[in-house]
């Protein structure tokens, strides 16, 4: 079979690749390959960049002391608010892929992150309202966006059996952006720096992440907004099943993210220093643990994996309750490390699953080869972006949980018992959507078009 053309097609301005078919094997070892890892590096920098800066204000809300005027309440409103407008944009976002391309919309969305970080460098001292901290909490929330335009754009780039590994190590080296602004905080704290000094640090790296991204990422002329797919994903339940799976783990992970140390400084009155220095060891491991979570859900299953996650997700936050009660801050920190890693385990399967689902509905309409695969591209695709909005919303949840349980209770036990009843009910969803087999009865009595995707499920 002849490998499609890659040649750039230079009608359109820029680095636009006319045909890609990543299924054809002699084409994917001759040429995509080596193309698809290229723009899942510059795709990953972009995207680990935007993390950081989304998450930003879980570290500035450590610099901001007795002399900001600020209660634990309103610092809990502040990161919720970043978590809001980053799960938001996560729509619009995933759609602009196809009407920039990857390439271009990657330079934009990098460029976009200089707003956040300059407003924040500005206003960034005691005496700034409460009003002001929020719109640029906000901004910030721009950063959230640009998972699911790199997951939609790398989504395009590799075949099924490889989407795991690669949305895993896309997804994963982004998360990552979360430990490192805040092992840089804790950099400047421990230096005795201010956070403007963070901010400095950041704003020359989205210029460079701008530039690479311009000279070196390519996009895909095939990749269209294809309304009818948006339409025909948001009718279908599993995009809306998953979406509440992903809220379990990815939703978690973002909002331990903001939480974490605001929880240790609240509730056992940490320093800004004594919390940043354990804050970024959970945002990290859950973030390099996520490709393993994907890779994991290649080799045996993603459900399986998910399923299974959630009951150590459940017995980790089990721990913490215990340690929330009893105020022991040393078995209080170890399970909410747990717990990350945790999230970050989940967050690989879990986003697995979605192209699997789509491809196993295809194989029940009948579809086979090319056709299966281009269904279930098309429906997964169209599925990630709203996906990843509302298990991001997960984050804002977590927030506003804790923010009511520390005004209720004084501390954040009853948001951890709420979180333990959620791990519950996915757990409960997973099995009996995607793991539970059909009754004998049912399955004797049921066409083979109509067993089979229940029986297939269980692979995705």
């Amino acid at each position: 079979m002849t490998a499609p053309s890659t040649a750039p097609v230079a009608s359109r301005g820029g680095r636009w690749i006319d045909h890609w078919d990543p299924e054809d094997e002699t084409f994917w070892n001759t040429t995509g390959e080596r193309i698809a890892r290229r723009n899942l590096f510059f795709s990953v920098l972009s995207e680990h960049i935007g993390f950081s800066i989304w998450t930003l204000w879980s570290v500035m809300v450590l610099f901001m002391g007795p002399e900001y005027g600020l209660t634990p309440a309103d610092k809990f409103t502040i990161v919720s608010m970043a978590t809001l407008v980053g799960a938001v944009v996560r729509v619009p976002y995933t759609f602009a892929v196809a009407v920039f391309g990857g390439r271009m919309w990657t330079v934009v969305s990098a460029s976009l992150l200089l707003v956040p970080s300059v407003a924040a460098f500005v206003v960034m001292e005691p005496g700034t309202s409460f009003a002001t901290f929020l719109v640029c909490a906000m901004l910030a929330g721009v950063g959230g966006g640009n998972f699911a335009s790199s997951m939609t754009n790398i989504n395009a780039f590799f075949p099924l059996r490889k989407k795991g590994w690669a949305l895993g190590l896309n997804a994963g080296g982004g998360n990552i952006g979360v430990p490192v602004v805040q092992l840089a905080g804790l950099a400047v704290i421990g230096a005795g720096g201010g956070p403007r000094l963070l901010l400095g640090l950041y704003i020359p790296f989205i210029v460079v992440a701008v530039v690479l991204a311009w000279l070196k990422m390519d996009s895909i002329s095939s990749v269209r907004n294809d309304t009818g797919a948006a339409k025909d994903a948001a009718k279908d339940p599993h995009t809306w099943i998953m979406s509440f799976l992903y809220i379990g783990t990815f939703g978690s992970f973002i909002g331990y993210s903001f939480a974490f140390g605001l929880v240790l400084q609240t509730q056992f009155g940490r320093t800004p220093l004594q919390a940043a220095y354990v804050t970024f060891i959970g945002p990290l491991l859950g973030s390099l643990i996520r490709p393993l979570g994907g890779s994991l859900a290649d080799r045996f299953g993603g459900a399986r994996i998910t399923l299974w996650n959630y009951v150590g997700m459940a017995a980790a936050t089990g721990v913490v309750i215990v340690a929330s009660v009893r105020e022991s801050l040393p078995l209080f920190t170890v399970a909410f490390i747990a717990l990350f890693v945790l999230t970050g385990l989940g967050n690989g399967s879990t986003f697995k699953m979605i192209p699997g689902i789509f491809h196993a509905k295809a194989l029940a309409r009948g579809l086979e080869g090319d056709a299966a695969a281009a269904y279930g591209r098309r429906l997964s695709g169209a599925s990630m972006g709203l996906i990843g909005a509302v298990g991001a919303l997960g984050g804002l949840g977590i927030n506003l949980a804790f923010r009511q349980s520390f005004l209720s209770v004084g501390s954040g036990t009853g948001a951890f018992v709420a979180f333990l009843a959620f791990y519950g009910l996915c757990f409960a969803v997973t099995w009996a959507v995607y793991l539970r087999r059909p009754a004998p009865a049912a399955t004797s009595t049921a066409s083979a078009t109509e067993a089979k995707p229940q029986l297939s499920y269980a692979e995705v």
